[in-house]
């Protein structure tokens, strides 16, 4: 399999963040760009330990993140491979584009529970 980044099906598109998904096989894969600025903190305040408990492989294409674990920070940048574990919460620094693979199944679960709390923000 393969694709280009305008080849995925749009799951969001705002002016902060553009995220193409597909399924291949047990993984997702993510092709995103994310604006500088973007701290999950808030968005991922639902979840257990107010974390994202899904683990992320990937490639950051450009762009550099801070990700806050309970007991540390790591720094990723542009050209760097990387492996978020779970417990973590991205902050991107600066206009960041990523490459990423998550478990299928983990990765859904996160998602939909992520937009339930979207719903309920907006009360619909």
């Amino acid at each position: 399999m393969r694709a280009k980044f305008e080849d995925l099906p749009v799951v969001e598109d705002t002016p902060e963040f553009v995220s193409r998904q597909a399924e291949w096989g047990d993984m997702n894969i993510a092709l995103e760009k994310v604006q500088a600025g973007m701290d999950a903190t808030e968005l991922f305040k639902s979840l257990p330990g107010g974390r994202c408990q899904v683990p992320h492989w990937g490639y950051l294409l450009k762009g550099r993140a801070r990700i806050k674990y309970a007991d540390r920070e790591e720094i990723i940048q542009g050209g760097d491979a990387y492996y978020m574990a779970p417990g973590h919460i991205p902050i991107i620094e600066e206009e960041s584009e990523f490459v990423e693979f998550s478990p299928k199944g983990e990765y859904q679960k996160t998602m939909e529970a992520l937009a339930k709390l979207e719903e309920k923000q907006r009360g619909t």
